[in-house]
């Protein structure tokens, strides 16, 4: 009798929990009818950018807009502009989006821009199929970058990005080396390819990058610009709303410091976490600063990334020549050892692991003369982001404006 007693018992709280996934899932389809465009971004680097833009962009054609990124901080963007942060009592998943598309919805949002946060090919699946389905779909790129996850290849990353590519909406994308991956998960998706080409490209000027306050991508300008087209804002409309929006903290920003007469310029890269977009982000950063006499390379590892340590280590050597390579965060052997391996003189090696941001800084300046270029790179999280703050505390007020840079 006992065991028939929990056998129905069981039976009654699985068909509650069965009848309340199935609510649930009708109010969230509710809520995502309530929001005309819905915008999913995704791509190995770039995603919190290009959603910053289309987001903008949306706002100053006056678009009720709500946005959401999980980059350096995960943010909620109000159709105002202003940011909230976002509480994960239990960590990150990919089960927030239902929350973010409810929120969305309460502010009588008519569109949605959000970060795709899965990394796991199934879960951008899901994110897409089942949370977000999306009007518009973006992938800025796909780059080697969480191999362990969704490589080992680039085009093992590309496949698992396609995953999220909606069903007969449309995808916009500026990756040109794994442009057929995409091409082939249009078609069997129904989806309209939008692939950005050189043309987008050079239409956006120079002029148009000198009105950010930050350092922005062209490719991510470009394809932002073609989405917002596709969305009836006028192009002047979208770069003037994409120019005024915020930011986001990982972004590549310079900090120029005048340190007792010796003159440091810190670039924050940590963001670019991947060998090709390290190297294109620190070529750009060498080619602006050619005055400078010294080159520092400040490399944050993470003992929980130690994929991307081994992976950037090996790039390194190949890269143009830092005189100093400074490692800190945790787990720096592996980065370590994979750069001397693969070419790196080890007497450039300064390993500055378990120090606080304030030692590092003391370390970086003991190391120059008269002037030096001071490239973060490898991981945001962790250290990267408070020592930028660390940096950006310390420089001139005005020093991360290009605009200031070209007076």
């Amino acid at each position: 009798m006992a065991l028939g007693a929990a056998a129905i018992s069981l039976s009654i709280v699985t068909g509650l929990l069965v009848g309340a996934g199935a609510l649930e899932r009708v109010v969230h389809r509710r809520n995502l009818a309530r929001i005309p465009v819905r915008v999913h971004v995704n791509g190995t680097r770039g995603k919190s950018s290009v959603t910053r833009l289309i987001a903008g962009a949306l706002r100053e054609h006056g678009t009720v807009t709500c946005a959401k990124t999980t980059g350096t901080l995960a943010r909620f963007l109000l159709p105002d502009g202003r940011e909230l942060p976002i509480f994960r009592p239990s960590g990150p998943n990919v089960i927030e989006q239902r929350r973010i598309v409810s929120v969305a919805a309460a502010h009588d949002a008519k569109a949605l821009v959000i970060e795709c946060m899965a990394l796991q090919p199934e879960l951008q699946a899901l994110s897409e199929l089942e949370l977000v389905r999306a009007t518009h779909g973006v992938i800025t790129n796909a780059r080697p970058d969480h191999l362990d996850v969704m490589g080992p290849t680039d085009r093992d990353v590309a496949l698992a990005l396609a995953s999220m590519i909606p069903l007969r909406g449309k995808l916009f994308t500026a990756e040109k080396k794994q442009l057929e991956v995409f091409r082939e998960a249009c078609k069997d998706r129904k989806t309209e390819l939008v692939a950005i080409d050189d043309a987008d490209l050079t239409s956006v000027s120079d002029e148009d990058l000198a009105g950010f306050s930050y350092t922005e991508h062209r490719e991510n300008v470009a394809l932002a610009l073609r989405v917002a087209e596709d969305l009836g804002v006028e192009r002047g409309l979208a770069l003037s709303g994409m120019q005024k929006s915020r930011p986001d903290p990982g972004a590549l920003r310079e900090y120029d410091l005048d340190f007792f007469g010796r003159r440091l310029v810190f670039v924050n890269g940590f963001a670019a976490n991947d060998p090709v977009s390290t190297e294109q982000l620190w070529d750009l950063s060498i080619g602006r600063h050619p005055e400078l006499k010294a080159r520092i390379a400040l490399f944050n590892c993470r003992e929980d990334r130690p994929e991307r340590s081994l992976q950037l280590g090996e790039a390194l050597p190949k890269m143009s020549p830092a005189d100093v390579v400074v490692v800190m965060g945790t787990g720096t052997y592996l980065f370590a050892r994979a750069a001397v391996r693969a070419g790196l003189d080890p007497s450039k090696l300064e390993i500055a692991e378990g120090l606080g941001d304030d030692e590092i800084f003391e370390r970086v300046v003991s190391l120059v003369d008269e002037s030096a270029l001071v490239f973060g790179m490898g991981n945001i999280g962790g250290h990267g982001l408070s020592l930028t703050r660390y940096f950006a505390n310390r420089a001139h007020p005005k020093s991360t404006d290009p605009r200031s840079r070209a007076a």
